[in-house]
């Protein structure tokens, strides 16, 4: 179980990466986010179709029955798709309009919170008197965040933090969904056909949006932060995400993965210079609290995204 956990522990490290190269990006080019989000999908396809196929060919020798996709299966593979799309492009946005320690702490650390008060309504599931004080820990936390946002650059950005509120709730949706829905499907299948159907919804909107003409600031280093986004953090974190789970359990999961938003936390400071001060610190303190007692009282598990 140890190495299952640590295998988690770099996933969360991996997946905290990509807030801080996506904001060197948006710093050094004309690169929008909804760009780089399908980048990021495109790059990582052709991966997990070879997980997906290798996946396959291990059912099919252990002569389990392949899948049978139907409309009644498919809708829900095609509904993460799109939830995955919107995260995509209002993360990123979010890490741009604001930093991308603020960003990715209030985007990863309320979505369990929300879920947690979400499934109450949608999913029968009552919650408790903790939980609803985990979702006023949580707000606490944000405010705090935001507090100190506004003390270090200045202003209230607040258009950012509405932005990364928005991929909380976007997030939420993806877990929600991913727990209402049981269709036996594998996992890298599952996986590969999230992902295409987001990079296909993504792909209209950067034609539409003019967003490919942001390609043409790309140097072969910013082409090389592109790569590494897509392979390192999405195709190997996720692979190391899903490993580890096989020997941890998905409680435990929830809250190892709770080290990402203080990964990047931390990288943001050192690399980018972003500093959450005391106010700000102890938000994000208080909301990755929060986040471990949500997803403590959470039923789902809960992947990784960022």
């Amino acid at each position: 179980m140890i190495q299952g956990a640590l295998l988690i522990a770099l996933a969360a490290l991996l997946w905290a990466t990509t807030g801080i190269v996506a904001k060197f990006l948006f710093n050094g080019t004309e690169l929008q986010a909804v760009t780089l989000g399908f980048l990021r999908l495109a790059v990582a396809l052709p991966f997990f179709f070879a997980l997906m196929r290798r996946e396959q060919r291990a059912l099919a020798g252990r002569a389990t029955p392949l899948p049978k996709f139907t409309c009644k299966s498919l809708a829900p593979l095609i509904a993460l798709g799109l939830f995955q799309a919107v995260y995509q492009g209002s993360y990123l946005l979010a890490v741009d309009m604001t930093g991308a320690g603020i960003a990715t702490l209030i985007a990863l650390c309320l979505a369990p919170v929300l879920v947690a008060i979400l499934a109450a309504p949608l999913l029968g599931e009552k919650p408790g008197l903790v939980t609803i004080l985990a979702l006023a820990a949580a707000i606490a936390g944000t405010a705090m965040l935001v507090i100190s946002d506004m003390d270090s650059a200045g202003r209230l950005r607040l258009g950012g933090i509405l932005v990364a509120v928005l991929a909380a709730f976007v997030y939420a949706g993806f877990t929600l969904t991913s727990r209402h829905t049981s269709t036996g499907t594998p996992v890298f299948t599952t996986a590969f056909i999230c992902f295409f159907t987001a990079a296909l919804i993504l792909l209209p909107v950067v034609a539409v949006s003019g967003g490919f003409e942001g390609l043409e600031t790309l140097g072969v280093g910013q082409w090389l932060m592109v790569a590494y986004i897509g392979v390192v953090p999405t195709c190997l974190g996720y692979l190391s995400f899903f490993s580890g789970m096989k020997t941890t359990p998905a409680t435990l999961s929830s809250i190892i993965v709770t080290l990402e938003p203080l990964f990047v936390a931390l990288l943001a400071w050192v690399f980018l210079g972003e500093v959450l001060g005391v106010i700000g610190m102890t938000g994000a303190l208080i909301l990755t609290a929060a986040v471990i007692v949500a997803s403590g009282s959470s039923a789902g598990k809960r992947p990784g995204t960022a």
